[in-house]
């Protein structure tokens, strides 16, 4: 299944044109920051570390947007890179972690977002919102390194 959308027409395109190539890199890696930056200011404000003086929902609305829209770029670029070698990216251990790493993140995120109303009318900020602002920002360190690893891991990418 990945090897035949590796040999699809525009992959080939992407996989060939080192300006494309590189355009779709950049446009992940800077995207890959803006996204995992904005969530790590989140939950640093949940721990209690950043601008302590507004809500949590207000300071949380401000990034929303931005980390929502880094995210999409960061998913659709990825997938793009994905796919130049994906028969070999799929079948690697690394990767995989990598992939496994980014979904719990992922889930972390969405549970913090869902908890945002319940957490401001609480006088003070309660130990499971931090535990789970902190395991966020563990996750998503932790899938930054993974990617970065697999490359030297396995000689992909």
């Amino acid at each position: 299944m990945w090897e035949a959308l590796q040999r699809a027409e525009w992959v080939g395109i992407l996989a060939t044109s080192r300006w494309l190539y590189g355009l779709v890199s950049v446009a992940h890696y800077s995207a890959v920051f803006f996204c995992v930056g904005t969530i790590v200011l989140r939950d640093l404000r949940i721990l209690g570390f950043v601008d302590s003086q507004r809500r949590v929902s207000a300071f949380a609305a401000q990034l929303r947007p931005s980390m929502w829209v880094g995210f999409a770029v960061v998913v659709i670029s990825g997938f793009l890179l994905f796919t130049v070698n994906a028969g070999n990216f799929a079948a690697v251990t690394p990767f995989r972690a990598k992939i496994a790493i980014i979904l719990l993140a992922v889930m972390s995120t969405a549970a913090i977002e869902w908890k945002f109303a319940k957490w401001d009318r609480a006088p003070v900020m309660p130990l499971s919102a931090r535990f789970v602002a902190l395991i966020s920002i563990v996750l998503w360190l932790g899938a930054t390194l993974v990617s970065v690893e697999v490359p030297a891991l396995t000689g992909l990418g």
